[in-house]
């Protein structure tokens, strides 16, 4: 099995979502499963179904959780010494060369990829074409509007 690459965050963030799953969801719908047949003919039970449903989807979810936190090669940003080059987990300042506009984005596992927080997964057009560039190198990035040019201002490892 390939390693996942996580943030130390991004790891704690799916360990805390296993242990929810675990100790409250899963307890959740073995209650409303209880619930639900003690209504009776199961066949035409609808809170039955839905409760059955989501017991398969926290199960399944348990399971993936599993395995990725087993496979996850956790990485500290803070404890990264790359030499000013963009790596995973680093964090990139950016300047589209023809908007003038700047963007601050942090690589991260493709779990905790959130642009609204500017978190981009390592498996972006934009991370894969920053990673192993410095400050003062240029990227071009595919866009759906055509080739954008993005001027690494800043990496930091935080």
């Amino acid at each position: 099995m390939a390693t996942i690459p996580l943030t130390r965050r991004g790891a704690e963030l799916l360990k805390a979502e296993l242990q929810r799953l675990k100790s409250v969801e899963r307890h959740a719908v073995i209650q409303a499963i209880s619930e639900a047949r003690a209504q009776g003919d199961l066949s035409e039970n609808a809170e039955y179904e839905a409760a059955k449903d989501k017991q398969g989807f926290i199960e399944g979810r348990i399971k993936e959780l599993e395995s990725k936190l087993a496979a996850a090669q956790v990485i500290d940003p803070g404890a990264l010494d790359a030499g000013g080059k963009v790596v995973f987990g680093s964090t990139v300042d950016l300047e589209d060369e023809d908007a003038g506009t700047r963007a601050t984005y942090q690589i991260v596992g493709d779990d905790e990829a959130d642009l609204k927080l500017g978190l981009i997964s390592i498996s972006s057009p934009i991370a894969r074409a920053l990673i192993g560039k410095q400050a003062g190198d240029v990227a071009e990035v595919q866009a759906p509007g055509g080739v954008r040019r993005w001027e690494i201002v800043d990496v930091r490892y935080a």
